[in-house]
């Protein structure tokens, strides 16, 4: 196992993006990120190696994150003014803040898991077998599971005035 700053450095970006990708918002991720680490480092033991180091501390953010949503209650609902992108892909369409925007909001309206698999694809940039490996199920579910999200984003923005 490598030395645990190294872990760090090397994990740091990604488990923040993601926490980032989830929250939207830098202050909640950076607390949640530097909670994740904490408790990493505290069950380091427990690490079992059945899957990729970065999965197992994105699975340790989803929980610290969810954790905090109920503390916090922060449940609420988003309004809908998406309009149809140019470009049908979701990556480039995230450079463009009101599009991004746009899309967000539609994610938030999308049920779990498509909305979670969704952003750890696209703004997390994590494989299929990593994400089906996160939630304990298999990459083919994953892939699924993104197109499905990707079908019903796209659905509600053609729908969209």
């Amino acid at each position: 196992m490598p030395d645990f700053e190294e872990i760090y450095q090397t994990y740091f970006a990604d488990v923040y993006r993601y926490i980032l990708a989830l929250s939207r918002d830098a202050h909640t991720a950076e607390e949640v990120t530097q909670e994740t680490f904490f408790r990493a480092l505290a069950s380091i033991d427990q690490f079992r190696g059945d899957c990729q180091l970065r999965v197992w501390l994105c699975q340790i953010a989803r929980n610290t994150w969810t954790s905090l949503r109920r503390k916090e209650g922060r449940c609420q609902p988003l309004d809908d003014t998406a309009a149809l992108p140019d470009s049908r892909d979701f990556a480039a369409a995230f450079e463009d803040k009101d599009l991004a925007l746009r899309i967000h909001r539609l994610l938030h309206r999308l049920p779990e898991p498509y909305r979670e698999v969704f952003l750890l694809r696209v703004l997390g940039e994590l494989s299929f077998r990593d994400i089906g490996s996160l939630f304990e199920k298999g990459e083919n579910w994953a892939c699924v599971t993104y197109h499905r999200a990707r079908k019903k984003i796209m659905e509600q923005m053609e729908g969209t005035p």
